[in-house]
């Protein structure tokens, strides 16, 4: 629930292998919660990815435990989100789907990153100044029957350089004359199938049934005796075909639908070429192909009106000149000029003296959504383009205008033409980082409520991860003020935000650390105060365990971590390896330490650990009834697992132990800052259990 305003208490139950879980988020902050891995992060996105979702999905998360179960006490379920409508999740899911686009970096690129607050007030102003030429268009629907008229019958050319193909439908209709309209003699029996509007499918069936006439001296059709009429059966065929005829109707068609669109004039000589018995002339062609220039000049000017919006303008010097030309002269369209097209092209015209009536607002919003833009652009291709060089990519970005929109293109330094296979190209931290960026972009454009990062950056390296952090969570287009959950298995950007560079982030981010064991989570808040050098957690450690044991595991570390390889380290090196006798490593070689070395490395260990005796120590660590029960009565994962360490001398058998010790107590995993592991567990639950397994075992 929503307690108080600007703070949600989030509860999570029967998710997965989450029984129970309860978060905290602060409103407009970047909230990172920080936890091992396996500790249930990408569990909670996801629930509360599938709660905003609705409609039963969260349901998909059921834990085994509970499959088949009508309790509804066992049911998923997310509450303290009342407030949250809308949710954005940046996860390996959002990563895996995320093509770049063959044209452009992402597919709706014109939304997130060129579409500002105020582009739509710009473009319904421009929409409200060239309202009437549209309307002209939505009101006269037989303006885009005529248009469409022109553009088949301009087809009907073909496509050759002269303008007129042999193998356009006018050719192929007309070219040798019409012989529908001119039926050859001794085929006028068969006139009233020939003139018929289903001329071609009767031409294709008698030239089909007459490939049957060798059967038989009698009709295929009737079996009446055929034998003087083959001849003229046959002659059909020869005259007709199918496709031809189907060419002739689409001609003659289009020629009656614009019938009223030419002149008188035009009207009889088109009728006169379409009806004639012979061949098209060369003049004929040529009259044509001068009603096609016209056409092609008509359709064009309509076209552009009708898609007349910004971009139509966007590169236009003076609008009112636009304007002007985009009027029609039908005097120069003769065989266009008839009454018909007449009141339309008059319609049009009058529509366009209104627009330039009031031409200087137009002019003035065409010009502010023009900087608008321009401005919008430099602004995301600056920003994205300094991150990808400080993170120490070659790629950057460029929007460029193409086909009525802006797109976002992908370049590479060492390649001059637009990057057009990123998923081929990108490598998975180069797409990864490409993602967020884009994710973040898309946040910006679409405003959701939450925003949810799961494990967004644990993949780059040092430099990438503040360059990513500084790009997501600083400046103004960024990520900052927005609500964020941000759930992360690295300690170093918690370190980086709340300790290092806390002063770049405003409003300072809230970290916590995700406390997990029997199946709940609960919060552990991370303030600056937590994060320290690790000799000062280990001074502090040392002084609150009673164990001289637990100690010696923490000293170890100490010098470990400051890279003191000295003897005291190797003195205490020895203790823990249970050696009677201590040695110390020189060039390769193990050698028997001195009574007067052993002396020394004690007074050093003794500032630190000043009841330190190594022959006392030793019978404790070569005890396992008391190291068992200092490993029991350890409060601490970390010293749990430190003592099980010693226990197995430094090699446990269990393999899930020594894979997590190998991957964990590296000393480069030592932070130089770090939180305190007796604070924060750190050392999961199921770790320890297994040791617990095996220190019992060996107990019994």
């Amino acid at each position: 629930m929503k307690e108080n305003d600007g703070l949600m208490n989030i509860t999570i139950r029967n998710c997965n292998a989450i029984d129970t879980a309860r978060i905290q988020i602060d409103e407009h902050k970047l909230n990172i919660k920080y936890a091992m891995n396996g500790a249930g992060k990408s569990t909670i996105a996801r629930a509360i990815d599938l709660h905003i979702q609705g409609n039963g999905k969260i349901t998909a998360l059921i834990p085994f435990k509970h499959l088949g179960s009508d309790d509804p006490s066992h049911t998923p379920s997310v509450s303290g989100l009342d407030d949250i409508s809308s949710i954005a999740v940046f996860n390996d899911a959002y990563i895996n789907q995320f093509a770049f686009q063959q044209d452009e970096v992402l597919a709706n690129s014109f939304d997130v990153f060129v579409k500002s607050p105020g582009y739509d007030t710009h473009i319904q102003e421009i929409e409200t100044q060239i309202a009437g030429i549209k309307a002209t268009f939505r009101d006269f629907p037989e303006i885009d029957r005529m248009i469409g008229d022109l553009a088949a019958l301009e087809e009907s050319f073909g496509k050759a350089k002269s303008g007129y193909s042999e193998a356009g439908s006018l050719a192929k209709g007309i070219g040798k004359g019409n012989k529908v309209a001119n039926i050859p003699k001794g085929l006028e029996s068969y006139g009233a199938y020939l003139k018929s509007p289903l001329n071609s499918k009767w031409i294709k069936w008698q030239t089909d049934g007459n490939t049957y006439t060798s059967l038989s001296d009698n009709c295929p059709f009737c079996t009446n005796p055929t034998n003087d009429k083959k001849d003229l059966i046959a002659q059909v065929g020869k005259e007709f075909d199918a496709k031809s005829i189907e060419h002739l109707n689409k001609i003659i068609s289009l020629v009656e639908n614009l019938g009223e669109y030419f002149s008188a004039e035009a009207k009889g000589k088109i009728g006169d070429i379409t009806r004639s018995i012979s061949p098209l002339s060369k003049e004929a062609i040529a009259y044509l192909l001068r009603i096609k220039q016209q056409i092609e000049l008509l359709k064009g000017k309509l076209l552009n009106l009708k898609g007349l919006s910004y971009f139509s303008m966007k590169d236009v010097e003076k609008v009112a000149e636009y304007f002007v030309n985009l009027k029609i002269d039908l005097t120069y369209l003769p065989e266009l000029n008839s009454t018909s097209t007449s009141a339309i092209i008059d319609r049009i015209n009058g529509t366009l003296e209104n627009v330039l009536t009031k031409v200087g607002l137009l002019q003035g919003e065409v010009a502010k959504q023009n900087r608008l833009i321009k401005t919008t652009i430099e602004e995301n291709q600056a920003d994205i383009n300094t991150f990808l060089r400080f993170a120490g990519y070659k790629y950057y970005v460029e929007v460029e205008y193409s086909n009525a929109s802006y797109k976002m293109r992908l370049r590479h330094s060492d390649y001059t033409k637009p990057v057009e296979s990123g998923d081929q190209h990108l490598s998975y931290g180069e797409k990864n980082a490409f993602s967020l960026v884009l994710f973040m972009y898309e946040c910006l454009s679409k405003n959701p409520d939450l925003i949810v990062l799961d494990d967004p950056i644990s993949s780059f390296d040092r430099n990438k991860k503040y360059a990513v952090l500084d790009m997501l969570f600083r400046g103004q287009k960024s990520l900052q003020d927005k609500t964020v959950l941000m759930m992360t298995h690295d300690l170093e950007p918690v370190i980086d935000i709340l300790y290092n560079l806390r002063h770049k982030f405003s409003p300072l981010p809230v970290a916590s650390f995700f406390q997990s064991g029997g199946g709940s989570i609960v919060e552990v808040p991370i303030t600056r105060e937590d994060i320290s050098t690790f000799g000062r957690i280990c001074d502090e450690n040392i002084s609150k365990t009673n164990s001289d044991v637990v100690k010696l595991v923490y000293l170890r570390r100490y010098y470990e971590v400051l890279n003191n390889k000295g003897l005291a380290y190797q003195l205490l090196s020895n203790l823990l390896k249970k050696r009677a006798i201590p040695f110390k490593k020189e060039a390769g070689a193990e050698i028997v330490m001195s009574d007067t070395e052993i002396i020394v490395a004690t007074k050093d260990i003794q500032k630190k650990l000043p009841s330190f005796d190594y022959s006392t120590l030793l019978a404790q660590l070569t005890d396992l009834d008391h190291m068992r029960r200092t490993y029991i009565a350890a409060v601490f994962n970390y010293e749990k697992l430190q003592l099980f360490r010693v226990m197995q001398g430094g090699g446990p058998g269990n393999d899930v132990i020594q894979k997590f010790i190998n991957e964990t107590f590296h000393i480069e995993n030592e932070y130089v800052m770090q939180i305190n592991p007796c604070k924060y567990e750190v050392v999961p639950t199921y770790i320890v259990e297994e040791c617990n397994k095996v220190v019992l075992a060996e107990h019994t």
